[in-house]
């Protein structure tokens, strides 16, 4: 049997998973009786910890939110990655947590034995972050909604579409998906009584109802998938056709997460084509490739990048 102080930290470990754990459980896991589980409950809960309890012969026990934040107990893996996420949360697309993030980021690296502080410290070093271009969210507003997808809880909240109308959704929230520097809202819209998706930056004051609601199975069982799918399908403004003198793998990375469409032509070109409402993406994505290319279509484009040419060389007195 381990010490009290391991088996305890053991049993924190196991109940800040959040679910539900029946006493034979708790029991077997930790090779105890429940007597002293018992115990061991007591114990967690003197130091801070809420640990709810149910009797019966279905009963157990299940960690819930507290009035403070007691200490969390987080293994190696755990604690990198949380020092790694705060390090992107300080300069990332969610709003007004940066500086929130860089007090916790410090409180965590001041705990972390020096093997882990070292990880943490080369992945600052050599991991080079995307400058964030795109929208950027409310913190408060994608909690709101993280936690109505976990408690299969009805949402509400405004939205404004693409042409800028403005209405009222009522949706069973599925899944928040990150792609291409925006947050998306998996849900079924239950006025248009069909799966959407929505960009979370036009979303307004979300809430959530209080009614549950059986979760449906989305269409092909990916959230990423469905969300990549809706945004290739919408329709757009223009197409654009572009011939790259670079690799296909080389370009591939650019426009991984901005839905282009490449055809390798030989071995050090190819053919990338875009769907697009305006022509600022491209600018940044080509730039991005650093490589000669040449538009094939359409003729907007040209003029818009003769333009471009035309205001740098001003700026740098060409």
């Amino acid at each position: 049997m381990a010490n009290t102080s391991a088996r305890m930290l053991r049993l924190l470990s196991l109940l800040q998973t959040h679910r539900f754990w029946t006493g034979i459980e708790l029991s077997d896991k930790l090779e105890v009786s429940e007597r002293t589980l018992r115990r061991d409950v007591e114990r967690l809960r003197e130091l801070g910890y809420p640990v709810n309890a149910s009797r019966g012969v279905a009963g157990g026990y299940q960690l819930r939110s507290g009035t403070v934040m007691p200490p969390l107990l987080l293994d190696d893996e755990e604690a990198v990655a949380i020092a790694v996420g705060l390090r992107t949360a300080a300069g990332g697309s969610v709003e007004g947590i940066e500086e929130t993030s860089v007090r916790a980021l410090t409180k965590v690296v001041q705990v972390m034995p020096p093997r882990l502080r070292r990880r943490v410290d080369a992945l600052q070093a050599y991991a080079t972050p995307a400058a964030v271009t795109g929208p950027r969210v409310s913190a408060a507003g994608l909690t709101v909604i993280a936690q109505a997808c976990r408690d299969d809880e009805r949402l509400k909240f405004g939205y404004a579409a693409r042409d800028g109308e403005e209405s009222a959704r009522l949706v069973e929230p599925h899944r928040l998906v990150s792609l291409g520097r925006r947050w998306y809202l998996v849900a079924w819209d239950l006025d248009r009584v069909d799966w959407r998706t929505f960009r979370v930056d036009r979303l307004s004051d979300p809430r959530t109802t209080g009614a549950r609601y059986r979760p449906r199975e989305i269409p092909g069982g990916d959230a990423v998938k469905f969300v990549e799918a809706q945004i290739k399908a919408r329709p757009t403004t223009h197409t654009l056709v572009v011939r790259v003198e670079a690799p296909k793998a080389r370009v591939e990375a650019a426009v991984r997460y901005v839905g282009g469409m490449l055809e390798a032509i030989d071995e050090t070109s190819c053919l990338l084509k875009m769907n697009v409402d305006t022509f600022d993406w491209p600018v940044l994505i080509l730039a991005a490739i650093g490589a000669p290319f040449e538009v094939e279509s359409p003729c907007a484009f040209k003029d818009h990048l003769g333009a471009l040419a035309t205001l740098f060389s001003r700026a740098s007195g060409g």
